[in-house]
Formats: structure tokens, C-alpha cells, sequence
């Protein structure tokens, strides 16, 4: 380690944490400023210091000149370096090694923060654990997530997104996760990666750098695409949920929410809807168990978990059951949700679904496939919304289509949807979540 990374680490352990948003600095934090395509925040360097930043960091020159000063002296309090991300990225990957505790990696193409969270739940019955908040699971949010953990956790429990092939590896590089697993692969960020081929290249990187570090693997056998790849490369991965794997589990019923079959045979039933949330619980109580954590309080941390975040949320409206997925979408998440949407509680089914983002030279076509399965679903009102959902609103002629979301709000206002189940999912940009109070 150099010098000055060393000199920038005892600030760090002098300070109450790290911010890159002066909007919400605390006294005595480090301040990176962070550049990107549209914002240069060393110009937020001296702001940060005068609402109480300990420190700057900054990679301009021009912006580490004390304002004091007559002579343009250096500030003392601007921490010049030549690339302040590399710089955060570096003093987090020197904080993590000075952590001997287990580091849980999780990345896939859906499920990720519910299994995050399902994870960090189980274990919190018996460990001081720390987990990624929100979505800080890019070349950004993971430094920030490590720099956040302190000498009490136990354990640590770091989510990995990626849209291109090469990014899990850097985060794995900057983590370095002892244990871990992958949700699930299926089509999502296919414009990035370039294909599905490329999302297995992509998320099987996790596995590449457990494999050569010796580390724990976790493995969902019911993913036939991560079962092969188990058996043709990792040497003893823990495996679940089916009889026979490390752990097993049996689900009973998802109408209207999970309830499984415990490895004693008890009967556990959650307030998490969609069997495909079944996969998430599993790895949770998979982990649990090599962990050790009592199986009696890692079903009651499940019993317990209410999703939020946008985030398969279940919402009470009048005589409708609202079924709120509007932090993401691609073509596997989409047709997993309108699956369950199809196998819930007898009654009328409508889905209000926004474009899919990041689908490249697929866009079109996934779109299509999305309306033709609406449409053999037999879910009673489909309303699409969205530029690409017109190729779904074409793929299924008895639906409703709405180009923008300001159409969807002036429809949902001068018309009822009727009661029953009602399912919202889009792209995060999409924003389908503002359309709740249109809903009546």
C-alpha cells in the first residue's frame, strides 16, 4: 500500500464515515468527489467542507486551492489524488483485508435484494451482520458498502450488479467474497452483455474467482443452468433445495403466498407472494444452516420478512389486491410475475406492464413475447405502457396500449380497474410506482 493511501486510511478511521452527496454529509465524514458524464463534484468540494467534512478528496488541482488564502495556497483539508473513484475503490479494497470475517457475495439477474435481505434477516437471528443498502451494488455502491462496515459485524453481505461481461470480476476484486451464490441467470441487461451467453459469462464470474480462492459456494439446483455448471466445475457446493442437497426444502403452495415444508416437515407460511420467491427463501435457509443458525429462527426470520422497495410489495386498495414490482423488469422477472399473477387466488387478473429496458437488438422481440404470453395466460385486462410495449400491445390485439405514462394516468383516472389482482411491473425508469393514487 502507498503512502498516501496508508495517510488517507488513518483519516478514514478517524472519520464517521464516507459521503459523495453534500445533500447529505455528516460532520466529519470524507468526501470523495466523484466525477461522471454530467457532474464534476469537485466543484462540491469547498460545500462539503463548510458543512463539516473532515476531509476532500478531490482529483482537480484548481479545486484544492484554499478560498483563504491570498498566495492559492493548498487547502489542508483537500486530499489531492489523481482519480478520486480509483482512490475509494483502492482505500475500500484495503479496508476489507483488514476484515477476517465472512463476506457473502450475491449476484444473478432477478432476486438479488430479496435474497439479500432474506439472507441478512436469517443470519441477524444470531449475527451482528451488515448488508448492501438499497441498491449500492455497482463500481460505486460496493466500495461505499465496505467502507460502511465496522469492527462489531459478524458477518457481511455484498450484492453484485453488473450489465456487461468483466464487472462482477472488478467487484469480486474489490470485495473479495469468501462465500457466495448466484440467484439465477435468465435475460436480463442482454444489450450490455450481448446476449444471455454473455449474462452466464457475466454472472459466472462470482463462481470463477470462489472457485480460485478456494471459497464456499452456495448452489440452487432447481436452476438447471447453475446445476450444470456446479457439476461441471465446483468441487462440494452446497446445494438446495431439493431432497438429497445439503438443504431441502418443499414448496406446499404460492396461492396467495409461499408456504413450504421445512426439513423436519413442519409447515411454514410467509407473507411473500410468487413461487419464485420459493428460490430466495431456500437460499436464505440454506445459508442459515451452514451458518448454523437455529432452523426454528431462521423460519420465523422468514415468516417475519415484508418486501418493500417497490419490490413485489402487496398493496390493499378497495376491493383490489395490488401487486406492486416496479423497481425492475426484464423478460425472465416479467414472466415469472404474470406466472404467479396467472396462479393466484381465483378472481380478475389485470397487469399494467412498462417497457423493458437495456433488451438492445432484442427489445422488439422480447416485447412481442411478452404480449403473446399475456395473451395465452389468459389474464383478463392487459394495459401496456411504453414506446417498446407497443410490439406487445400488436403481439396481443385485446389489450390496452398507452405510449407514455401520462396516458396511463389520464386512462387510470377516467376509468376502473376492476377488483381483484392487479399487477405493476416496469423498468425502474419507467417510475410505474406514481401511478398508485390514479388507481381506483
Amino acid at each position: 500500500m502507498s503512502a498516501k493511501l496508508n495517510q488517507l486510511y488513518q483519516h478514514y478511521l478517524n472519520s464517521t464515515g464516507i459521503s459523495t452527496d453534500t445533500r447529505t454529509i455528516r460532520k466529519d465524514n470524507l468526501f470523495f468527489a466523484l466525477k461522471g458524464p454530467h457532474f464534476n463534484a469537485n466543484k462540491l468540494a469547498a460545500r462539503a467542507l463548510e458543512k463539516g467534512a473532515a476531509l476532500a478528496v478531490v482529483d482537480d488541482p484548481d479545486y484544492a486551492i484554499s478560498k483563504a488564502s491570498l498566495r492559492g495556497a493548498a487547502d489542508d483539508r483537500c486530499f489531492l489524488v489523481a482519480d478520486a473513484l480509483k482512490t475509494l475503490q483502492d482505500l475500500a479494497r484495503h479496508h476489507r483485508r483488514q476484515l477476517n470475517i465472512p463476506f457473502i457475495g450475491i449476484t444473478g439477474s432477478n432476486g438479488k435484494t430479496s435474497t439479500k435481505e432474506l439472507v441478512r434477516d436469517v443470519l441477524a437471528t444470531r449475527y451482528r451482520v451488515l448488508a448492501t443498502k438499497g441498491n449500492l451494488n455497482n463500481h460505486i455502491g460496493v466500495p461505499l458498502t465496505l467502507l460502511s462496515i465496522g469492527p462489531e459485524v459478524e458477518v457481511a453481505i455484498i450484492e453484485m450488479g453488473a450489465n456487461a461481461v468483466g464487472e462482477i470480476a472488478f467487484l469480486c476484486a474489490l470485495a473479495e467474497p469468501s462465500h457466495g451464490l448466484i440467484t439465477n441467470i435468465g435475460k436480463a441487461h442482454l444489450e450490455g452483455f450481448g446476449g444471455v451467453e454473455g449474462v452466464i459469462r457475466g454472472k459466472s464470474e462470482l463462481y470463477n474467482y470462489l472457485i480460485q480462492t478456494g471459497g464456499t459456494i452456495f448452489v440452487n439446483a432447481r436452476q438447471e443452468i447453475l446445476r450444470s455448471m456446479a457439476e461441471k466445475r465446483i468441487k462440494n457446493p452446497y446445494c438446495y433445495p431439493r431432497e438429497g442437497d445439503y438443504f431441502h426444502a418443499r414448496l406446499i403452495t404460492a396461492k396467495p403466498v409461499v408456504t413450504y415444508e421445512t426439513e423436519k416437515g413442519e409447515r411454514v407460511t410467509t407473507q411473500i407472494h410468487g413461487e419464485y420467491n420459493f428460490d430466495n427463501i431456500c437460499t436464505a435457509l440454506c445459508i442459515g444452516k451452514y451458518f448454523e443458525v437455529e432452523a426454528a429462527k431462521a423460519n420465523e426470520a422468514v415468516k417475519a420478512y415484508v418486501s418493500e422497495n417497490n419490490r413485489s410489495q402487496k398493496i390493499k386498495k378497495g376491493d383490489k389486491t395490488i401487486i406492486l414490482d416496479a423497481y425492475n423488469a426484464n423478460p425472465s422477472s416479467m414472466e415469472a410475475a404474470l406466472r404467479n399473477l396467472a396462479a393466484v387466488a381465483e378472481g380478475h387478473k389485470s397487469a399494467i406492464l412498462g417497457d423493458m429496458f437495456e433488451l438492445g437488438e432484442e427489445a422488439a422481440k422480447e416485447h412481442a413475447a411478452l404480449g403473446e404470453l399475456t395473451r395465452t395466460l389468459g389474464i383478463d385486462l392487459s394495459i401496456f405502457c411504453g414506446e417498446l410495449m407497443e410490439a406487445a400491445a400488436v403481439a396481443h390485439p385485446q389489450s390496452i396500449y398507452l405510449k407514455t405514462k401520462e396516458e396511463l394516468s389520464l386512462f387510470l383516472e377516467e376509468n376502473v380497474i376492476p377488483q381483484g389482482h392487479l399487477l405493476i411491473k416496469g423498468s425502474r425508469g419507467m417510475g410505474l410506482e406514481t401511478i398508485l393514487d390514479k388507481i381506483k
